[in-house]
């Protein structure tokens, strides 16, 4: 079983965190989400994961493969990785790894976090998309169904056809199936909503073939797509994982996330924080924020906040969203 995991963007709705490191590779609770998505696949499917293709934008440096090929082996998996020089959209992304497209495998985009059931089933189907209900799906692909049959799936519709929402995950049986309903979309010069090949569109040429299509759900479908939506899913994650720490001389307001070689001093923590690898906290009050990799927080009171790997915050009360190396003092 391949995972394909297209992740060229650079995730300007979240910077200026991901200035430097691509969104999919922001911590959350200490993982980064694209070690998430590989670790819930790891746990639900039905095969082991054998190959884990990502599929990178023409910028990334060497560290991002090394962090990659880190969380593959953990799963026993073997990274390979393409190159997106340009995006044209989400077909184009997965056509990038053309090389890498045969077997079975799922096709899963690293901009959200999900849960899902284990045993999830894979037979008798061509294809397994993985869909939420949602109120409004102006903003997402759509799958459309005449009964129980799934007919048509359409990207971002303007006008209420279903309520289905296409939420980026699909099993593909044979993946050679897929990469031809690519390159006829390329060859064909067929493109959809922004002027882009969409992996809605290939997908649909191959339910105009009679592939069997079936769906799935996750039971939670967490959006990491802005700073707003990546502090309400930390939240969410810190809840649902149960995150707490008990440190001397400070007040603990679970759910607390502390990762490895932090030190926190004096102050009051939580709830809803998260603190990754190697931060100091000394004499400060933190609530619904988040401080990344070696930064540091000094006589500080912040909520709703964003700290950035090694960045420095000193004397400040308020709100507060700074990047990596960041300085901000009173």
């Amino acid at each position: 079983m391949k995972l394909i995991i297209p992740m060229a963007g650079r995730g300007t709705r979240v910077r200026p965190h991901s200035h430097v490191t691509p969104k999919p590779l922001l911590p959350v609770c200490g993982k980064s989400m694209v070690e998430r998505i590989v670790d819930m696949f790891s746990s639900v499917l039905p095969r082991p994961i054998s190959e884990g293709v990502f599929i990178l934008g023409p910028d990334f440096g060497p560290e991002v493969r090394t962090a990659l090929t880190k969380v593959c082996e953990k799963h026993n998996a073997k990274a390979q990785f393409a190159v997106q020089d340009v995006a044209k959209g989400t077909a184009h992304a997965v056509g990038c790894a053309s090389e890498y497209l045969e077997g079975e495998g799922i096709v899963v985009f690293a901009d959200t976090l999900f849960y899902m059931n284990p045993g999830v089933d894979l037979t008798e189907a061509d294809v397994v998309a993985w869909v939420k209900h949602v109120a409004d799906p102006s903003a997402y692909g759509v799958a459309v169904r005449e009964g129980d049959r799934i007919v048509k799936l359409v990207e971002k519709p303007q006008e209420l056809i279903s309520t289905e929402a296409l939420i980026g995950i699909y099993y593909v049986k044979d993946l050679r199936v897929l990469k031809n309903s690519i390159q006829y979309l390329f060859d064909h010069k067929i493109t959809g909503v922004g002027d882009e090949y969409q992996l809605t569109d290939a997908f649909d040429l191959l339910l105009k073939e009679n592939k069997v299509f079936k769906t799935a759900s996750v039971t939670e479908w967490l959006d990491c797509g802005n700073i707003k939506a990546l502090s309400e899913t930390t939240q969410f994650i810190l809840e649902h994982e149960n995150h707490t720490a008990k440190i001397d001389g400070v007040k603990v307001n679970p759910p607390v996330y502390i990762g490895e070689n932090v030190v926190v001093e004096g102050g009051e923590i939580g709830p809803h924080v998260s603190i990754e690898s190697g931060a100091r906290i000394s004499g400060s009050t933190l609530s619904k924020t988040i401080v990344f990799a070696n930064a540091t927080v000094k006589n500080a009171t912040l909520t709703n906040s964003m700290i950035g790997r090694n960045a420095s915050v000193s004397d400040f009360s308020g709100r507060l969203n700074i990047g990596d190396h960041s300085e901000v003092s009173k």
